[in-house]
């Protein structure tokens, strides 16, 4: 069966410009997520809010799982703060299987995203939880937090964000997206 691990965000301290926060949002879509994973026969597992992202690979490594979708929200550097807007999605450099699905969730971000041109892919050999899953993995920063636009973008939109983002699960596993 097609399986995917969901880790939102752990961070709780990083605060939207609209209030709330990465911690709270990316749960909320991550929830809204589960409806259309089950409807399409995609088992999943999830991270423990509370935990970090240490506990979070853990988790992950822990299943068999064939994808783990990390889900955030992005901020700009300090001197760019509010200036930055679109989604990003970042994989492993080395992982094709990475790239084949950071590929899929940037595509279909863009059938959402107000502004296309600004969805785009990443690699990275930073960011440990692309680093050390045993499953291929991206993660999403779905659009910029310290944006106002991009912001309410979010807030606004978690729903149709979450089924863009159980689409790309479907496609990438390849399975039938169904809704529920």
């Amino acid at each position: 069966m097609a399986s995917v691990f969901l880790s939102p965000s752990t961070q709780e301290y990083n605060i939207y410009v609209t209030g709330g926060s990465e911690e709270y949002y990316a749960n909320l879509i991550t929830d809204a997520m589960v409806p259309y994973l089950r409807a399409s026969g995609i088992s999943f597992g999830r991270n423990d809010p509370s935990g970090t992202v240490s506990t979070s690979i853990a988790l992950s490594n822990a299943g068999n799982y064939n994808l783990h979708l990390a889900i955030h929200s992005n901020a700009a550097p300090e001197n760019l703060s509010g200036l930055i807007k679109g989604p990003d999605v970042y994989y492993y450099r080395d992982s094709s299987r990475g790239k084949a699905a950071a590929d899929i969730f940037a595509n279909n971000l863009k059938l959402i995203y107000p502004d296309p041109s600004l969805v785009s892919t990443v690699p990275t050999t930073t960011l440990v939880e692309l680093r050390r899953t045993k499953a291929p993995a991206v993660l999403v920063e779905v659009a910029y937090h310290d944006n106002v636009e991009d912001a309410n973008w979010i807030i606004n939109n978690i729903e149709e964000i979450a089924e863009n983002l159980a689409l790309s699960v479907a496609d990438f596993l390849g399975v039938p997206f169904i809704e529920p």
